[in-house]
């Protein structure tokens, strides 16, 4: 790994949520091991979460008297005043002759710090958390500038993309009027293809190639993925096992403990990640169908969704299945008895299921979900989405259907071989010499030079 002459220092800005914090520190770590020093500047609240070793990436922390806004819209206007109140004082403080602070790498939500990063001299690079492929569709999808007709029920084609059916599309393109201030946040983006110095993507160049070919041609583009701890990729950061950040505690010990006592391939992996919130009527569905698979399960239900579950399922369960708060997502898809992984489609959750090479079952919810369950099934090839029905319910029957179509039929043999390639693939793109090592280091060479 080269490390960078220029002593020069990046400082890193995360939307303070956890599945955007986790592949920005991750990219910290990868800069810190090339010799730069980075700063990752959060809330405080934040902050104390994160037991981060202080030889790779210092924190800087920003203090808030008051406890973070519970509503959306007026918890991005909070993070946005404190930010920019803090934001020059925090450079001055950080002012060093011998590593100057030359750029700030910024969650491409934040989209106004472009503004204050020029201000204060230094370059920006956007950080995408979801994938190349959103970005195109907003790109052409704005509805200020809008490149394609949508009617709210026509089959999309775009460039690079295949052709995109309503149910494939994000929620904030077809269901805009229900997402109102979350569906301008999300084209607000497309600010940054215009005003930032970088695009940073948290995806690799053969994962989504005719998409980045696309934007490539149109902008600064760097895929720097997939960003997961090092110990399951290319091992390289030593000891490199965690994010570094949970905001929820997972009940370590009782997973693994219980995975090591199932045969290999025998588990399905359940999880909906930090935000998601299903209805009683789907949880009921859900956990019937889990029982009538017949095959092993962990599920992580939040302690706030907990109430949904139907009273006997909990005592039935204990027979084949773990019900946990939360659990630590990567050992448990990296555990040899995980052979389906039934998922809400999070670009994280995403990218750690097809780096550890496990087929999916796709449920997606909301947001990007859709359209990375879409790659998912139709593009890699390494999972099924299950259908609703009219009412958006997904029956028991589905979910045990689905299941055994990835664990035992036909279909499921090539959906392992295909994770098994891509798991392959990832590991390439990320170590020594791969695409986004490679890209890394141009963004470095590019940025402290």
């Amino acid at each position: 790994m080269e490390e960078i002459p220029n002593k020069s220092h990046v400082l890193v800005l995360p939307f303070p949520v956890q599945g955007h914090i986790n592949p920005m520190v991750q990219f910290s770590k990868r800069l810190a091991s090339r010799g730069v020093k980075v700063t990752l500047i959060t809330i405080d609240s934040i902050s104390k979460s994160m037991p981060m070793n202080s030889n790779t990436i210092k924190i800087e922390s920003i203090p808030h008297d008051e406890a973070p806004p519970d509503s959306y819209d007026n918890f991005l206007e909070w993070f946005h005043v404190l930010v920019s109140k803090n934001l020059r004082q925090i450079v001055e403080k950080l002012y060093d002759l011998e590593y100057p602070v030359k750029v700030l790498v910024f969650d491409s939500i934040t989209t106004w710090a472009i503004d204050l990063a020029h201000q204060l001299g230094l370059k920006g690079a956007a950080f995408f958390t979801q994938s190349c492929a959103l970005s195109v569709i907003y790109y052409h999808m704005d509805p200020e500038k809008r490149k394609v007709p949508f009617d709210g029920n026509s089959v999309v084609e775009l460039p690079s993309l295949p052709l995109l059916e309503k149910k494939d599309l994000p929620s904030f393109v077809c269901q805009i009027d229900l997402y109102p201030s979350l569906a301008k946040l999300v084209f607000s983006r497309n600010i940054n293809f215009k005003n930032a110095d970088w695009l940073l993507y948290n995806s690799f160049d053969v994962l989504e190639k005719e998409v980045i070919d696309w934007i490539r041609t149109q902008y600064r583009i760097k895929t720097i993925g997939p960003i997961i701890p090092s110990m399951y990729l290319d091992k390289r950061l030593k000891d490199d096992k965690e994010y570094g950040l949970s905001l929820f505690k997972p009940n370590n010990e009782t997973c693994m403990k219980w995975l090591d006592s199932r045969e290999i391939g025998s588990v399905v992996y359940v999880s909906f990640g930090s935000l998601a919130n299903l209805g009683e009527q789907q949880m009921e569905e859900l956990a019937s169908g889990l029982m009538m698979s017949n095959c092993y399960f962990l599920w992580v239900v939040r302690a706030t969704e907990e109430n949904k579950l139907p009273n006997e399922f909990i005592s039935k369960a204990k027979e084949n299945g773990l019900i946990v708060n939360w659990c630590p997502q990567l050992d448990v898809l990296a555990h040899q008895a995980v052979g389906c992984f039934f998922t809400h489609c999070g670009w994280n959750s995403t990218l750690e299921a097809l780096s550890l090479g496990v087929p999916m079952v796709a449920m997606p919810q909301w947001s990007d979900q859709p359209t990375n369950a879409k790659f998912i099934c139709d593009v890699w090839q390494t999972g099924i989405r299950v259908k609703a029905r009219e009412n958006g319910v997904i029956t028991r029957e589905e979910v045990a259907s689905s299941i055994r179509e990835v664990r035992e039929e036909e279909k499921g043999i090539m959906l392992k071989k295909n994770a098994i390639k891509w798991k392959q693939l990832a590991k390439e793109a990320v170590d020594e010499g791969g695409s986004s090592d490679k890209n890394i280091e141009e963004f470095l060479k590019l940025v402290l030079h």
